[in-house]
This record gives C-alpha cells, structure tokens and sequence, in this order.
C-alpha cells in the first residue's frame, strides 16, 4: 500500500534495493548526498551528481531531465553512512524557469525494483527557491525510512551543500552546473504538463480515530469520500467518519495525484461557478462559499470543508517538521562544539553557540511566518464558508436553524463538532460525516484527562447526555419525515430532566425504557428488526416485509451503560453494534467505559466499533494521513437558546401530518 508523504511524515522501507523516481514538468537537476550519524557530508566524494553519477550503493541521472530514475542499494552503502539525502536543483544559465515557484511542484515516488511504490512526496509551498532537499533515507537502530524534506534554498544548490557543512561547496556546485551545461543538449524532453498544484483539487483527509479505535485499520478513508475534494488528522484525520476501507489511487509519476475515491462516480464533477473576481498580483485569492468541485451546493461546500481540513493539517505538518528541522540542526552544531575541547574552553565555542542558536531562531521564525500566513488565508474561508453552510452543516448558532423546514431530502452529511489543532489559535473545522452513519456513536462521560477537570462525574454525565440529544435532534431535523426513528433507554430514569427536549416535544418513537423489562424489549424489538431484513435482503427479497414494517432508519440512545443490563442484553447491544448500520439501525451510547470494567475484554470489540466523541474539548481524535492530535468540540445548543424546542416541535408535527 502506498503511503503519499506530507513534509515532515516517515515511512519504513520494507527492501534494501530502491528506486526513487522524480517527475518535475521541466528540466531539473537530481542529485544525492551521504551523511553520516549527524548528518555531515564529508567531502565531495560523499555526493552523487551528474558530473559524478555512481557512488557505492547509489546511481543518479548524468544530465538534466524532466523525469529521473535514481538507483539505491542501501546494503551496498557504506556502514558509515547513515542518511541518503535526495537533492533536487534548477539548472543555471540555460534560459528556464528560475524559482521553483514558477514550475510544477516536483512529485517523488519511491520504489522497489517491480515497481511498487512504497512512499510519494509532492513537494509544495516552494516560491523563491532555486534548490530543495526533496527526500531524506535514514537509519535508525538499524531499520531504514524514508522521509518527506521540501527543505528549500534560494540561495541554489551552493546554499544547500553548505547547510550540509560541506567546506568545498560552492566549487562543487559550479561544477555540477557545468556538467549540467555540457549535458543538456541531451536532456530528456519535458512531458506534457502538470496540473499546477494550487489547481489540483483538494485530497480528501483519513478520518479521525482515537487511539484505542482501530476499526477499519489505520489507513481508512473517510466515509462516502467524495470524487476530488481535510479533518482529520492523523490522520486524520483526522480528520472524519471513519467508517470505510477504501484507499485513494496512488498517484503515477509523472501525472498528476489522482485523488479520485474507487466506490464513488467516476466522471468528475462540474466546477463550482467564478463567482469572485480574479486576485491581483501578489495578492491572495479571495475565498468564496462553495468554491469546490460538486454536484450540487452542498456536495461543494462538503468538499471545501474537508479541503480546509487538509490544508490545516498540511500547513501545521510542515510548520512541525521546520521546527523539528531547526532543532535538529541547533543540536547538531552545539554536539559540534561540544566534541572539540579547544572549543569549550575558549570564546570561540560561546560564539557558536550563539550562532547555532540565532540560525535555530531564524528558522523557527520563518515556518511560524508561513504558519501565520495560511492560518490568515484559511480563516478568512472559514469566515465566508461557515455562514453559508446548509442546516445540517451548521453550527446551532447560524441563523440558517431559523428558518428551519422540514427537508424533503436526506442530506449528504451531518455535522458532529468542530475540530482544531493547538497552532490553529481558534480556527475550527466542522467534523462532518456521510450519511447514512456507517458507525455508531460513544459520547465518553468518563474523564479524559484533558478538558474536562473542572467537572465532577455527575456532571460530566450530564454534559455528555446534552451532547447527545443534541446530535439526536440534529439528525431528526435533516431527515424527511417519517424516514428517522429514534429509541432511548434509561434504565435508572437518570436523564429524564435532560431528555426532556425530545420526550416533550413528542419526536421520539416511544417513552424511554426504563428497568430491565424496559430495556429487554426494546433490544428484542431492534434484534429482530435486524434479523428479518438481513434475511429479506439475503434472500433476495427485501420487499418481503412483514406487513406495517417500519422502514425509517432507527437510532438506538443507551444512556448509563451498563446500569439495568444483564448479560442477554449486552449480547444484543453488541450485535446491534456490529450488524446494525448496514440494516439501517444505528447505536448512540452514553456510558463510561470505566463503569463497564467488569466484563474486560469482552466488550472491547464493542468500544472499537463505536466512534468516541466527548461531551468536552478534548484531542482524542487522530487522523493516520497525518497523525494530528486533533481537539473535538461538540456543537451543543447555546445555554438559554429556544432553537431546539423550536426545531423539534417542527418535526413532531411533521411526523403526526405523515402518519394521518
């Protein structure tokens, strides 16, 4: 399986022999160097490049080319070596492009020798720069990764031998450019061109996962991706329903990322209409509501809210990895200093100190300057975007709930919370999911550990049972009536006072279960709704219904598992938990795992299979795209606000009218 690279992501090589494949869109320089454990490249017989193309254990192409094939053996290399740096430059005094910001962004592939690619990188964000350290090989406690750079140098190929403390590096670079100059009459001719990356649509992000969630393994996609379109997070997210096993296609070299989901349409869908003028020179386009490819409005305001997903989590990875970058290279050159006694005892050593520290500060100061910048662009999106999100995209707040109706059409997603990371200083990202749910839901009233410690247990439980009819209520007002049922058991009557929204208003399908008998019928009655259409679509006749069969999608809301469950019942609410969304019958539980220790491992499947959310902030969610910890929120109804009574009494009327 492919791992497509972010900057800053690693990714283990599962073989010694590799091939790392470059497609540029234009003529460029591809080189590599050998560091050893701290990354200094000892000379210029430490560097592969076209005047000098075959090292031990690496090959590297003799001239300019728009495509590249660099051949490495890793066992061949020296045990002094210990990183293969992967290097890529734009040729001098030749008449091209003269910053990598006016070419197409590089794309790297690694493979093995069959082809099979391991790891991609498409290196973006460059502007200015004239050279870049694409890719990086290293061993570490004797295993072999890969890891995605974008490190960029305006300063050309000189600047960037020199950063590798290289002392003869600026003669070097002159020599591989007039190799490079010798040899580009020979040069492979460009392909035709490739999509631009700004023009590429948006990838969709991994969903959002929890640690101690694994269902659909770490790679998933989220739920009912669609065709071209953040999250999670990660990877997720991390992003986010994640829910689906689908992979995006791994991107060809030499072509554009295909990002086109394999189980939805495959003709692209119509781009959004220009409904803002173009941006002037220098100056960023302005964002607009729906700016996405999509079938419809809303397909293309769900596009654009995963799209500001994987910005986010893109931009806060590559402010990441500079930071990690800097301090890496801050701690190399103090080990420098330190290892030379001459140097400790003298003013010279305080001055490199101070110079490691000033050039870690530097860069530090310029990836929270790129930081800022995207932060300002994405915020600015969101100010446009969030406004004019449709009702089941809205937050409780948006003025949209006041004008509510009672829709004819089920929508394509419903919004959970919000989602953030710790560098985003207040920018949120609706977390949205696919409908119908493909997983239930586990409102955790447990603490966290996080952003919960200003509440006690019983609060918490009331916190994490408001969050719940919340996002019951939701779903009730985004389905055409009489297609949405919804069910509760509270065994203790625990949550009446809290219940009373949806008991009052009348939307629910019957009083809540309360005791034991309460709770055994309404799990038999679920049960055997998912036996008889698994058995009607089985055999093939899902017509076959008993007669008054009620077809609507049910939801299931346990509060304060296990209280009132005997083991029978646990043994339904598993079932219901694994073979009931694909039948159309879905589980919302409110319970805190600790409270169900008892039965240990045994409901362990149960918890896995159940996306957790939290009734407070908490960074729980993790994306596998990208590995964020991403903060969840859920949208709760603001305190004093009558939206919801106002909502609910809607669809109760709705419901009466359907069923005269």
């Amino acid at each position: 399986m492919t791992a497509e690279l972010v900057r800053g992501q690693n990714h283990p090589l599962p073989e010694a022999r590799l091939e790392i494949r470059v497609s540029a869109g234009t003529p460029i320089v591809a080189g590599a160097t050998l560091g050893d454990e701290h990354g200094k490249v000892h000379g210029v017989e430490w560097v592969a490049h076209p005047g000098a193309p075959t090292l031990p254990g690496l090959e590297v192409s003799k001239q300019a080319a728009a495509d590249h094939r660099l051949a490495v053996d890793l066992d061949a290399l020296s045990p002094s070596v210990h990183r293969v740096t992967v290097l890529l430059a734009l040729p001098t005094g030749t008449g091209g492009p003269a910053r990598f910001g006016a070419v197409a962004a590089p794309f790297l592939a690694v493979t093995g020798l069959d082809g099979t690619e391991v790891a991609t990188y498409t290196v973006i964000g460059l502007q200015t720069e004239t050279a870049v350290v694409a890719l990086e090989l290293y061993r570490r406690q004797g295993a072999w990764k890969v890891r995605a750079v974008g490190q960029g140098y305006a300063g050309g190929l000189a600047e960037l031998l020199s950063d590798q403390d290289l002392p003869e590096a600026r003669q070097l670079a002159a020599a591989i450019h007039e190799a490079v100059a010798h040899g580009l009459a020979r040069s492979v001719a460009a392909p035709p061109p490739r999509v631009p990356d700004a023009d590429r649509p948006r990838q969709t992000p991994a969903p959002a996962l929890g640690p101690d969630q694994t269902h659909g393994g770490p790679g998933t996609a989220p739920q009912g991706t669609p065709p071209p379109s953040v999250g999670g997070s990660h990877g997720g997210t991390a992003p986010h329903d994640p829910s689906a096993d689908t992979q995006p296609t791994a991107p060809m070299a030499g072509g554009p990322v295909n990002y086109t989901h394999p189980g939805r349409q495959t003709t692209a869908p119509p781009p959004p209409p220009p409904t803002a003028p173009p941006a002037q020179p220098g100056q960023p386009a302005q964002p607009v509501a729906g700016d996405a490819t999509g079938w419809s409005m809303d397909e293309r305001l769900y596009n654009q809210v995963w799209g500001m997903f994987e910005d986010l989590a893109r931009t806060t990875a590559a402010y990441r990895s500079a930071v990690d970058f800097a301090e890496s290279r801050m701690e190399q050159e103090l080990d420098r200093v330190l290892s030379d006694p001459r140097s400790r005892i003298s003013g010279q050593g305080d001055a490199a100190r101070e110079a490691a520290r000033a050039k870690h500060a530097q860069l530090v100061d310029q990836a929270r300057a790129a930081l800022d910048r995207d932060l300002a662009q994405l915020r600015a999106e969101a100010d446009v975007v969030e406004p004019a999100l449709p009702m089941a995209y809205a937050r409780w707040d948006n003025p949209v709930w006041h004008g509510y109706r009672v829709p004819m059409e089920v929508p394509m997603a419903v919004r959970l919370g919000d989602l953030r990371l710790p560098e985003s200083d207040g920018l949120r990202i609706p977390m949205l999911v696919r409908l119908p749910l493909e997983r239930g839901l586990w409102i955790d009233s447990g603490r966290s550990g996080s952003g919960d410690s200003f509440a006690d247990s019983d609060e918490l439980r009331r916190l994490a049972l408001d969050t719940a009819v919340a996002l019951a209520a939701r779903l009730l007002a985004v389905y055409p009536p009489g297609e949405f049922s919804v069910h509760v058991i509270d065994p203790a009557g625990a949550g009446a006072t809290t219940l009373a929204p949806l008991t009052q208003s009348g939307v629910l399908a019957g009083p809540p279960a309360v005791g034991a008998a309460g709770v055994s019928d309404v799990l038999g009655r679920l049960t055997q709704r998912v036996d008889l259409v698994q058995m009607a679509v089985r055999g093939g006749a899902p017509d076959a219904l008993p007669p008054g069969f009620d077809t609507a999608e049910q939801l299931l809301i346990v509060n304060d598992f296990p209280h009132g469950f005997d083991d029978r019942a646990v043994t339904q609410l598993r079932y219901l938990a694994d073979e009931g969304p694909a039948v159309g019958v879905h589980l919302m539980m409110v319970a805190d795992r600790q409270d169900a220790a008892a039965y240990g491992p045994l409901l362990d499947p149960l918890w896995r299979s159940l996306l957790r959310l939290t009734p407070t902030p908490d960074d729980h969610l993790a994306d596998p795209w990208v590995g964020h910890a991403w903060t969840y929120e859920p949208s709760l109804v603001p305190p004093g606000s009558r939206i919801l009574h106002q909502v609910l009494t809607q669809v109760a009327e709705a419901r009466r009218s359907w069923n005269r």
